[in-house]
């Protein structure tokens, strides 16, 4: 399909072709995309998606307003379609009815920012873009450098000297310019909007590029495929437990679920829960007092993919938990590193932040905020590769042992 106009998130104006490429130009709020199927007499139907060969978020491209940009035997065509997991485990254990867990781990850079790359960079290849930059604390930066190099674009990365080794080092491997900023994420954020200004280069920065959440929405797409075609429709709703950062991602996964609904595929909205770090809660904070402006924070958290003093699409993430009767819930770096080791014993490997998403159904069941009966979905958002400093913090060393028998017995043992 492709972009039929845009709106303010704001203050609803309405822009149309050439007039905006990121932010309102009246108060700077991020903007909708809105795409020919909205306008359209004739609306897509399901068949156009179960039917489709391609095991991608590309089966969707009737739904996004970019066209499918090719490049079939390249990363930039494998994002998305990620498994759903059931395990019985997990779900006994946490008294459950029903609990899936979707793991983004299974995407080309190993996280979910690869679907919001994938369809920045269909953007950029559709507008004739050379340049490509991004602020990025490591996976938005890996998923761009991903998506870029696939097409051979050139990309750059500004990153906080911070970031962990293992994000870092994935940055350069798929061959980006990778420079790193002497401050935080949200400094590193400011400057690349400078170069872009000053340099002419397309930014593919969350909460300002309004395509990271069309590419983000995907995933709303998949879990209506995948999860809420088979419930029963007299069950309670879906509940989906998202980490939160800046906010990208759960407003992104709001807007795939309005599309659906708007299309009539589906008959009611999932119910959203946003999970903070408690070192990074501005957004939470702001839900919690039932604020409609959100103040920054000084962020500190272990979970670096969600560690932000100043969310930049904070006002949709509020919108997103209150539109479908969700709440926010913030949990503790310990809670966060609790939660890797009993996913790992499911099978699955994640970085802090993906375990926020886990840790926050935790604390919604202890609390009392979560009913055990209403079906469950947890979105990991990341891989444990990704950060395994914090991950090693999350487990026990391996004990050394000399190479007998007697030594392993006595290890095994006792």
């Amino acid at each position: 399909m492709g972009i039929a106009y845009f709106t303010c998130s704001v203050c609803g104006s309405t822009y149309f072709g050439q007039e905006v490429q990121y932010t309102c130009p009246r108060d700077g709020a991020n903007l909708d995309v809105h795409c020919d199927f909205e306008t359209a007499e004739t609306k897509p139907g399901i068949e156009s998606v179960l039917l489709s060969p391609k095991q991608s978020i590309w089966r969707y491209a009737s739904l996004l307003p970019v066209p499918d940009p090719g490049f079939a035997y390249t990363p930039l065509h494998q994002v998305g379609l990620t498994p759903v997991y059931q395990p019985e485990l997990l779900r006994e254990r946490l008294g459950l009815k029903q609990l899936w867990i979707k793991d983004e781990s299974r995407n080309p850079s190993a996280s979910f920012k690869d679907r919001a790359s994938a369809v920045v960079v269909a953007r950029a290849l559709q507008t004739k873009e050379e340049v490509i930059i991004a602020a990025s604390t490591g996976n938005a930066g890996a998923a761009l450098a991903c998506m870029a190099a696939s097409v051979g674009m050139h990309a750059i990365i500004l990153a906080p000297r911070t970031a962990p080794p293992a994000k870092v080092a994935q940055l350069l491997v798929f061959g980006a310019q990778v420079i790193l900023v002497d401050g935080n994420y949200d400094q590193a954020f400011d400057l690349s909007i400078a170069a872009s200004q000053t340099f002419g280069w397309y930014n593919r920065n969350t909460g300002y590029n309004p395509f990271t959440a069309e590419g983000k929405k995907t995933a709303a797409f998949e879990i209506w495929e995948q999860v809420l075609r088979k419930l029963d429709s007299a069950a309670p709703p879906l509940t989906i437990y998202i980490p939160v950062g800046d906010g990208n991602i759960i407003s992104g996964v709001y807007k795939g679920f309005q599309d659906l609904l708007s299309l009539g595929w589906i008959e009611r909205l999932p119910r959203l829960i946003g999970v903070q770090a408690e070192g990074s809660a501005a957004i939470a904070n702001a839900y919690l007092a039932g604020k409609d402006t959100i103040e920054p924070v000084n962020a500190v958290t272990i979970a670096d993919s969600i560690n932000v003093d100043l969310p930049r699409d904070g006002l949709r993430a509020l919108r997103a938990v209150r539109e479908t009767h969700g709440t926010y819930i913030k949990v503790s770096d310990e809670e966060i590193l609790q939660a890797i080791p009993i996913l790992g014993k499911v099978g699955i490997f994640v970085e802090p932040a993906a375990a926020a998403a886990y840790a926050g159904l935790v604390r919604a069941l202890a609390t009392g905020q979560q009913d055990s009966a209403a079906p469950v979905l947890v979105l990991c958002t990341g891989s444990g590769l990704k950060d395994i400093n914090a991950v090693m913090r999350a487990i026990p060393a391996a004990p050394v042992i000399e190479p007998t028998t007697e030594s392993l017995k006595k290890v095994i043992y006792g």
